[in-house]
């Protein structure tokens, strides 16, 4: 009889911790969003979905606005210096200053341009875009035309570069848990993309 209330207590523990570890609470404390005016303005504006654009700011600088990377890209989305410079002079933006990348509304801005600009570059294929995302759109392009890659969300294990794979990977996984987390957070539009 022992034995069967211990079961019985332990299974109810497990059960209680199952259902808080599982509720929106935690999983908010596990995937928390900044700067969601920024996104939700800047996503509006291009066009992106914005938890794509908060998995892309959580893959690329888990939501620190001042991370500078070894290869000197700055910022929540991790754009280099010279891309920067160019998606300032093609989003018409009047001028840019290195500090100016790590801002979150300016890094936000041209991140999110950026990748409008990559997915309207690849038709629409947001896969293909996060790939070019991290590897450059010109060798996205090569793997295409070399048909290395189809660009096929069940074909990212044929991504020839391991570090963009992992990326997509990444990046695809937390677009979908910000998705169920936040579902009611962002304007509908977005809610049903994909």
């Amino acid at each position: 009889m022992r034995a069967r209330r211990s079961l019985l207590l332990l299974v109810v523990i497990l059960v209680g911790v199952f259902l808080v570890l599982n509720s929106s609470f935690v999983w908010q404390l596990m995937y928390p969003i900044k700067y969601e005016e920024q996104i939700e303005w800047a996503s509006n504006r291009y066009g992106v979905d914005p938890y794509l654009v908060m998995a892309v700011i959580r893959s690329e600088s888990k939501f620190e606005p001042t991370l500078v990377s070894k290869k000197g890209a700055v910022g929540l989305m991790q754009l280099m210096p010279d891309t920067a410079n160019w998606i300032a002079e093609q989003s018409e933006m009047k001028s840019l200053y290195q500090p100016d990348l790590e801002h979150p509304e300016t890094n936000i801005h041209l991140g999110t341009w950026y990748l409008g600009y990559l997915i309207k570059m690849f038709e629409g294929n947001e896969i293909m875009a996060i790939a070019a995302y991290n590897a450059g759109p010109g060798n996205v392009k090569g793997w295409l035309s070399g048909k290395r890659w189809n660009g096929k969300a069940d074909t990212i294990s044929d991504i020839p570069f391991g570090e963009t794979r992992h990326y997509v990977q990444r990046v695809i996984y937390y677009e979908e848990r910000y998705k169920e987390i936040y579902k009611e957070t962002f304007s509908v539009a977005y809610s049903d993309r994909n």
